[in-house]
């Protein structure tokens, strides 16, 4: 069966522990008729086709056994050197089973029969495996997390260093837009900082002398001085591909379901036959018992097994991936149809990762609009995602007074909020660090257990309003997550956010469980801890989730906006954002599942039927094929059914609260 992609990653991890892995490129999928991989089955499958057509004409007998023979010989090539592999290494597998009875067909001068089980069970694989390729094709290699080099200051002079020889006690200068190279502590400096990478915090959070800092960090305006608290190779970012290489490791060793069922069939045929050879020396007619237990083993063999789980997986995952939703693995999508636990990040997966205006408190006899157009008017010149916020409100509002003001002597402080003049009058916007709230304090609190950040904008020395800024829920996000309850599927949030944010949040979107304020080890263990008692599905976008993402039962990631780590770390890609596709990829995994369950029972069935028929002589190897066949072309038929998948209403117009607020005084 096909290997899981997402096992472990030494090959890009190692590198990320002394320098920077740099992003792989993936080579174009080749067309199918250039698949070397389908090769084999392809010539197995002409040259038995090819025998049946020439034993119309009634040529030699050696002629159509020579071609049955290469048949069996192209298609048992791609997979008996393997089982014998596995075998010698103590692993049972289908692939076994499978050439054992092949090798039966044979001794009793079936090779025709003998072929077609080869061509059947190798076309399936290759099959298999090339809807694997093509669903990882594309997916973009491992994130390089830390910078090439680092700034420090080193007896009093500014020197570059590799990222990877910082140690504990250096001070780096951090400037404006660079990446913190490692764990620290601001030893002078303010900005803001963008830790989404690592905490999932959507709002640039404000650090001055002695607040903490995580690597992956992206600085703001303000240049630091940062006092190093972690060596270049252990920090917070190393840490993460730690985390995603051990679960990926730990997640790479779980067998696919076909060879859990094969791996105690193997040994009980075996044995089986091995003891009516023995009877038949007892009784005195080894010959026909022996030739009894090698039709016993062509009985027992799960060719339909072999067959219709492999068409199942296909089916499903291509019309899953019509829809944008890439499945990485077989063994993924098996996983995937016995979730019943979802755990969603917040930044960026629930929400829109974009912060925007959501509420605006006027001081009394202040109009709503004019404390807008004096933020507005003073972040046109600032660079701070809040900015924008403040700057996209003002341009879907058609009833800002003056349509358009001028700052002069305009000031930026980093990480605490900006200054100016309009009009001949100081006006200044910050955060309530900066500016005390004052009469409207009680507000600013309110809003900020809404989960806003909060801007206060003052005129003259005075406070005359209060501008709510917070990354809203996507549109569709209550009715994806009532669709899973509706399902049985509980959810949770896990999330680096604050508290208050993350639980008005979740209220909104009808989440009732909150874990707020982690770090990546904590997602990732809490993700362990959730797997303990149930099938977990951990859905996220950042490279903060990718620990998290790999540590689940299935990882997914939304967007194909996401971070690389994420995607690589997940078994399934979402190449849109609409969280609804969410319950429609469960649902149509789940029922995936319930069609290879039954596949499953009816091949089992059919060996449980044929065992007694073959041992009793009852049936022969003609008969005990021509019975598999008819089963493989039931399952094959069932399995197809998997394709069917019902697309959700996606889209549908947005929706902004931002026009109804300038009413407001």
């Amino acid at each position: 069966m096909s290997e899981e992609c997402c096992g472990p990653v030494e090959s890009q991890v190692a590198p990320l522990a002394n320098s920077p892995a740099p992003l792989q490129t993936h080579e174009e999928l080749a067309p199918w008729w250039m698949d070397r991989a389908l090769a084999l089955p392809a010539i197995s499958g002409a040259l038995l086709a090819a025998s049946l057509l020439v034993q119309l004409l009634d040529p030699p007998v050696w002629i159509v056994l020579a071609m049955q023979g290469a048949s069996l010989l192209a298609g048992a090539l791609t997979f008996a050197p393997k089982a014998i592999q596995h075998l010698l290494r103590g692993s049972l597998g289908v692939g076994l089973l499978m050439t054992i009875a092949a090798v039966g067909a044979v001794l009793l001068d079936h090779v025709g029969e003998a072929a077609a089980l080869a061509f059947l069970f190798s076309i399936a694989e290759a099959l298999e495996d090339r809807a694997m390729d093509r669903a990882r094709h594309g997916l973009r290699a491992l994130l390089s997390l830390i910078p090439d080099t680092a700034l420090v200051e080193r007896n009093r002079v500014a020197t570059t260093i590799a990222a990877a020889e910082l140690v504990v006690g250096d001070i780096l200068i951090v400037r404006a837009g660079d990446r913190v190279a490692t764990d620290g502590e601001v030893a002078s400096g303010r900005s803001a900082l963008d830790t989404s990478a690592v905490t999932g915090e959507s709002i640039p959070v404000a650090v001055e002398t002695g607040d903490a800092v995580l690597a992956g960090s992206i600085n703001g305006s303000g240049a630091l001085r940062i006092r190093a608290t972690a060596a270049g190779t252990d920090n917070s970012l190393t840490t993460i591909v730690r985390l995603v290489e051990h679960a990926n490791s730990r997640k790479g060793n779980r067998a696919r379901l076909a060879d859990r069922i094969a791996r105690p069939l193997v040994p009980i045929v075996l044995v089986l036959a091995a003891t009516i050879v023995a009877f038949g020396f007892l009784v005195g007619d080894p010959e026909l018992w022996t030739v009894r237990a090698l039709v016993v083993l062509v009985a027992a063999s799960p060719c339909a097994l072999a067959i219709a789980v492999p068409v199942t997986v296909i089916s499903a995952i291509g019309s899953a991936s019509k829809l944008g939703i890439i499945v990485k693995s077989g063994a993924a999508f098996e996983r995937m149809g016995s979730i019943r636990t979802v755990a969603f990040d917040k930044t960026g997966t629930l929400t829109q990762n974009r912060p925007a205006v959501v509420t605006i408190e006027a001081a009394s006899g202040v109009r709503a609009n004019e404390v807008l157009s004096i933020a507005a008017t003073l972040e046109v010149h600032s660079t701070h995602p809040l900015a924008s916020a403040v700057l996209s409100a003002r341009q879907q509002t058609s009833l800002m007074q003056p349509p358009d003001l001028l700052a002069a002597q305009v000031q930026e402080e980093a990480g605490r909020g900006i200054s100016g003049v309009i009009d001949g009058i100081r006006v200044r916007a910050g955060s309530t660090r900066w500016l005390n709230a004052s009469e409207l304090s009680p507000a600013a609190e309110r809003l900020a257990q809404e989960g806003m950040t909060v801007i206060v904008v003052e005129r003259d020395g005075s406070v005359i309003g209060l501008v709510g800024i917070r990354d809203e829920l996507r549109i569709e996000a209550a009715e994806a997550i009532a669709q899973l309850e509706l399902a049985g599927i509980h959810t949770l949030m896990l999330t680096g956010d604050n508290e208050r944010t993350a639980t008005a949040l979740a209220h909104k979107a009808g989440i009732a469980e909150v874990r707020a304020e982690l770090l990546p080890i904590d997602k990732s263990n809490a993700i362990v801890e959730l797997s303990a008692t149930s099938p977990t599905a951990m859905i996220g976008d950042g490279v903060n989730d990718a620990p998290a993402l790999a540590s689940a039962d299935v990882g997914i990631a939304m967007g194909a906006t996401g971070s690389a780590a994420a995607i690589e770390s997940a078994d399934v890609a979402f190449t849109g954002n609409d969280l609804r596709l969410i319950p429609v990829a469960l649902t149509h995994a789940r029922r995936a599942r319930r069609i290879m369950t039954g596949n499953i029972v009816l091949s089992l069935a059919i060996i449980v039927v044929l065992f007694p028929l073959a041992l009793t002589g009852i049936l022969g190897l003609a008969g005990v094929v021509l019975v598999h066949e008819i089963a493989e072309l039931i399952v094959i038929a069932n399995g197809l059914r998997a394709a069917r998948v019902q697309p959700p209403e996606l889209g549908g117009p947005l929706t902004t609260k931002v026009p109804a607020l300038f009413t407001r005084t």
